[in-house]
């Protein structure tokens, strides 16, 4: 089982648009989540975010670099951006994203 929360023990159901960026080396990467509506924005979530959490059977991945976004002076989305310093980050990260694609239904598409 694969997981986002903002909130540790509270599962995030919006499924999010993921990004990603490498190095050219495979040194580094980035991997930029955009949440459009998600339940961590509801009225009925009293929780605060407190980060970024992707949880599975391997652990957890965490990242603090995660913003609101507003449209009309409502907070509409949320975007988190997670930096990857190494290969063994960047690989961790892909078996992470491989499980909650497969529990989600996604799909990747190359930019090139």
């Amino acid at each position: 089982m694969a997981n986002i929360q903002f909130t540790r023990g509270i599962n995030e159901e919006t499924v999010p648009d993921v990004r990603l960026t490498r190095s050219r080396d495979g040194s580094s990467g980035t991997a930029t989540f955009r949440f459009e509506d998600p339940q961590v924005l509801s009225s009925e979530y009293s929780d605060e975010i407190t980060g970024m959490y992707l949880v599975d059977e391997e652990g957890e991945i965490s990242t603090l670099e995660v913003k609101g976004k507003f449209r009309n002076g409502q907070a509409r989305a949320v975007e988190a951006i997670l930096y990857m310093r190494s290969q063994e980050e960047w690989d961790r990260f892909m078996r992470f994203m491989e499980r909650y694609a497969a529990q989600n239904g996604l799909g990747f598409s190359s930019a090139t």
